[in-house]
């Protein structure tokens, strides 16, 4: 696997931008095998991710959480879910995720698919007892039995395996491109500030890299310790070593405190920050990434240019439509 760290390296010692175009963003996300993206699917699994049926009080989608008119997110420290209850995570950003080797803070999904079952019958998001539940809702609108059917070619396709399938099909295509980190190593010199650049030599320089790598800048795939050098005082404060991340699912010790990279990209829109959401600006989260992390106190001036080189990761946002939903005329679903 090629060294993203020698790669930037590269780009500040010569004056060839070529080097780095790989390190783009896509502009597609692979699908499986099993579920290719069509217009079909992708539109089917919009109105989905955005009807709040699908939830117990008729009052909370994904996109209540995960906001496509925002980062992807709902920036609020603890997400809410029906009838007002909280969980103890941030939300993550939808957008991108489809470069996500794992889904949620924990990693326990290994697809967008398996993501996508999860929130729905979880009690505290949206709070339906089962999919059977679900599907049987969905089969009572008829502007769903035409639009599955569409979608999956089958008279009989609503179940919760398509429903899910077009829920990703739909986030597979909530890609942010052409930032300004990727004009810059695609040539366009003058797409950073001096600033930065700075910046950009810093997270080198430092490692940081070294987790949040690849085009998405959220690692291969692997899952890092957090914290690495525990810090009695933040933990006071933010209450970071409370939830014990993987290990809540694997019930292993070796698992404690194990998380999935998260992206750096639209990370300036995303605050809160860290997996309980307990820090409210960038600027503290890269200064106790650098403490908690590496051991490093960092001085205010490389902080600054970190977050500015963060800034420079905010992509170009495709426009969003909203959907319109089916209608139940002269009755209701519940």
């Amino acid at each position: 696997m090629f060294s993203f760290r020698l790669l930037v390296s590269a780009i500040a010692l010569t004056s060839s931008f070529s080097v780095m175009a790989a390190d783009t963003l896509p502009t597609t996300a692979p699908a499986p095998a099993n579920n290719p993206t069509t217009p079909e699917k992708v539109q089917l699994g919009k109105m989905l991710y955005h009807d709040p049926r699908l939830s117990s009080t008729g009052t909370v989608s994904c996109s209540s959480c995960h906001n496509t008119m925002l980062g992807g997110e709902d920036n609020r420290p603890n997400s809410m879910g029906v009838n007002g209850q909280t969980g103890g995570r941030s939300a993550p950003t939808v957008w991108n995720a489809a470069f996500n080797s794992v889904q949620f803070w924990d990693g326990r999904a290994a697809s967008l698919e398996d993501q996508a079952a999860g929130p729905v019958t979880n009690p505290i998001e949206m709070g339906m007892k089962s999919w059977d539940d679900v599907v049987a809702r969905l089969k009572t609108i008829k502007g769903y039995q035409t639009a599955f059917e569409s979608a999956f070619g089958d008279k009989n396709a609503i179940s919760k395996e398509n429903a899910t399938k077009a829920i990703a099909a739909y986030e597979r295509t909530l890609i942010t491109p052409n930032s300004a980190y990727d004009k810059y190593i695609s040539g366009n010199k003058s797409a950073l500030t001096p600033q930065q650049v700075r910046g950009l030599t810093k997270v080198t320089e430092l490692g940081c890299t070294s987790c949040h790598s690849g085009p998405a800048f959220n690692g291969p795939g692997a899952f890092q310790k957090f914290p690495v050098f525990p810090d009695g005082y933040f933990d006071a404060q933010y209450h970071f070593t409370k939830d014990l991340g993987l290990a809540e699912v694997t019930k292993k010790d070796s698992d404690k405190h194990m998380w999935k990279v998260p992206t750096l990209r639209n990370i300036a829109l995303t605050a809160p920050y860290f997996h309980n959401g307990s820090v409210k600006t960038l600027d503290v989260a890269v200064k106790m990434m650098a403490k908690m992390q590496m051991n490093i106190t960092l001085p205010d001036s490389d902080i600054a240019d970190i977050v500015a080189f963060l800034n420079a990761l905010t992509g170009e946002f495709p426009q969003q439509t909203m959907p319109t939903l089916p209608g139940t005329p002269g009755t209701t679903f519940n």
